[in-house]
């Protein structure tokens, strides 16, 4: 009975999901099988993708050229999606972008101040980061398409608040 209960779990170490390693050797060539070579994973690059794109952007919809004017009455709104390295992305967009007049961040603070160049009170950037979650946490598009032009046309300050 402990034999038996060992063989079953070292099949079971060995061949984990529906399919085993050593079946795949038996299904190459009496050749290959013998020798132990072969690719067993040369069918995974035959089988075609199981991901098909439901959007098809055109060239020109990914080279589109959008005018950003820093020092006008542009925004730029980032939604933030949780899992999808936006935490990241969105550090990145106030810590390492070269500007004119880059955020200044200090150490300890989670939020960095991003005004636009020539002026200190005014934000080019509304993002976690630099406005805090002002509209809530992991707001989505339509909460950000309501709350963002109240608190930018004056309903609210958009600076950051000194840290306490």
């Amino acid at each position: 009975v402990l034999l038996l209960l060992f063989a079953v779990i070292v099949l079971q170490y060995v061949c984990p999901g529906t399919e085993c390693r050593l079946l795949r050797l038996r299904a190459l060539s009496p050749a290959a099988a013998a020798a132990g070579g072969g690719d067993p994973y040369g069918a995974e690059d035959e089988t075609p993708p199981r991901f098909v794109p439901r959007f098809n952007f055109s060239a020109r919809d990914l080279l589109r050229r959008v005018d950003f004017n820093i020092k006008g009455d542009d925004l730029i709104v980032f939604l933030h999606i949780q899992k999808t390295g936006g935490t990241t992305f969105g550090r990145h967009l106030v810590r390492n972008i070269q500007l004119e007049q880059p955020c200044e961040c200090r150490a300890g603070q989670k939020k960095c101040a991003c005004p636009r160049p020539g002026g200190d009170k005014d934000t080019w950037l509304f993002s976690r980061f630099s406005t805090g979650w002002s509209c809530g946490l992991h707001a989505d598009w339509t909460e950000l398409t309501n709350c963002v032009p109240a608190l930018v046309d004056g309903k609210r300050e958009l600076r950051p608040r000194p840290s306490r």
